[in-house]
């Protein structure tokens, strides 16, 4: 679970992060150097919007290579739980609700690599902190905003 100065990810995303950082630092940069120093060439900067523009995603890209390289210098590199009879991370659980009976399945990831959209669940979320070490067969209470729900776990696949 990501403490207050540590990121748990995988070591394919601390790759990818370190890869946004050194494209942010080289080129991006002098991309955002380049429009400050045309838009300086269009003259009176108190009314110049592209002077402006240009300021406002220089001020975005410091935000987010500091954003980055704090990432860095706090991830904790997470391997694939190499125990296949409980849940953990890189595992891809499948859940039934309980009440309902509809399946669900998640790969239970680092909070850096997380995308419910694509399936990829936090072992940080309340759901990945209710799945984290249970087994096949064991029902786990999910608290949600609409309450608790419950979930069998049908799967669990490495």
């Amino acid at each position: 679970m990501a403490d207050s100065n540590r990121y748990r990810m995988s070591r394919e995303r601390l790759e990818e992060l370190k890869a946004e950082l050194l494209y942010m630092q080289t080129v991006r940069e002098k991309e955002v150097a380049e429009q400050i120093k045309e838009a300086r060439s269009f003259g009176d900067l108190s009314e110049n919007s592209e002077y402006d523009e240009a300021k406002t995603e220089q001020g975005k890209l410091y935000s987010r290579i500091a954003e980055v390289q704090d990432l860095i210098e706090h991830a904790v590199i997470v391997e694939d739980s190499e125990d296949i009879d409980k849940v953990g991370i890189g595992s891809i659980v499948t859940v039934r609700d309980v009440e309902s009976n509809e399946t669900y399945s998640y790969k239970l990831v680092g909070s850096q690599e997380a995308n419910p959209m694509e399936g990829r669940i936090s072992d940080d979320s309340p759901f990945g902190r209710a799945v984290f070490g249970h087994e096949l067969g064991e029902v786990v209470s999910v608290e949600a905003p609409a309450g608790t729900i419950q979930y069998e776990i049908l799967n669990i696949e490495k």
